[in-house]
C-alpha cells in the first residue's frame, strides 16, 4: 500500500502517472518527442491559464525561481520582495546573489503583507524593476490574497510581477494572464501530481522585453532567451527529463 505523504511536497503521485514514466525512452530531437512536448506544454498552459510562453526546466522549483530572477536582474536593480516566511527569505537572498538590491516589505511569520505596504514601496522606489513574492508561503501556509490587485498595481507602474507559486499553482486560483503576472514559477512535485524534477516559468511579453534589454547574461543553462529560441523550433536547448514529461502529459491530459 502507498504511504500517505502528509507534507507540502513531494506529494503522492497517482499510479497512472507513475505508470506513464515506464514508457520507452525516445530521442528528444525527433518528431515523436516534439509532438509529446507541444501537447504537454499546451495542457500545462491551461493550468497556468496563460496563452503566453511557458518554459519547462529540468530542475527543482528553486531552479525556476533563480531562472526568473537572474534573467531580469542587473547589478544594482531594486527588486521589491515580500518576506513573511522561510521561502520568501530565500527569495530575498537570491536577489542579492545576482547583484540586485532587495527592497524588503516584511510581515510576521504567519501573516501576509498588506497591499498598502506594497503600494507604498512602489511609490517610494519608482525605479524598482520587479515585485517578487511567494504566493503561498509553504513554511506557514499563508497565502497572499491581494494578487489580482498587485497585478493591476504593477501593470500601472511598469513593474514586473514575479510570483513563486510552487506550492499553490494548480491547487488554487491563479489566472496568470488575467492577473497580469509576468513571471510565474512552479514545480512538478506539488499540485501538478508528478514526481520532483521539473520546474516551470511562464513569461509574459512585458517580461520578454525586459529580458531582451538586460545588461548581463547571468547563466548559460538558465538563459531564457535560449529556451525561447528552441521553443519556437519545438524543442528544448538541453536534454529534458523525458520520463517526467510523460508523467506530466498524463497528469495534465
Amino acid at each position: 500500500s502507498q504511504r500517505l505523504l502528509m507534507l507540502p511536497g513531494p506529494t503522492n503521485v497517482p499510479p497512472r502517472v507513475m505508470r506513464a514514466m515506464m514508457k520507452p525512452l525516445i530521442g528528444h530531437r525527433g518528431p515523436e518527442f516534439k509532438e509529446l512536448y507541444h501537447r504537454t506544454l499546451d495542457q500545462t498552459k491551461k493550468v497556468f491559464e496563460t496563452k503566453g510562453d511557458l518554459v519547462i526546466l529540468t530542475s527543482s522549483g528553486t531552479g525556476a525561481t533563480e531562472c526568473a530572477l537572474q534573467n531580469v536582474t542587473d547589478d544594482g536593480d531594486e527588486i521589491i520582495v515580500t518576506v513573511n516566511g522561510f521561502f520568501s527569505e530565500r527569495l530575498s537572498e537570491a536577489i542579492k546573489s545576482y547583484g540586485g538590491k532587495p527592497v524588503v516589505v516584511g510581515a510576521d511569520w504567519g501573516k501576509a503583507p498588506h497591499i498598502e505596504q506594497l503600494e507604498r514601496a512602489i511609490k517610494e522606489h519608482p525605479k524598482a524593476k520587479a515585485l517578487a513574492f511567494v504566493y503561498n508561503e509553504t513554511s506557514t501556509g499563508v497565502t497572499v490574497r491581494c494578487l489580482q490587485q498587485l497585478g493591476e498595481l504593477c501593470a500601472d507602474n511598469d513593474v514586473l510581477l514575479m510570483v513563486d507559486a510552487i506550492s499553490i499553482l494548480g491547487g488554487d486560483n491563479l489566472p496568470v494572464d488575467d492577473w497580469n503576472v509576468d513571471l510565474c514559477v512552479t514545480a512538478s512535485q506539488k499540485c501538478l501530481m508528478c514526481p520532483p524534477g521539473l520546474s516551470f516559468v511562464s513569461v509574459s511579453e512585458k517580461a520578454w522585453e525586459k529580458i531582451q534589454t538586460r545588461k548581463a547574461k547571468r547563466s548559460y543553462y538558465f538563459d531564457l532567451l535560449m529556451y525561447k529560441k528552441y521553443l519556437e523550433e519545438g524543442f528544448t536547448p538541453f536534454t529534458p527529463a523525458v520520463s517526467l514529461i510523460y508523467a506530466l502529459d498524463e497528469a495534465t491530459g
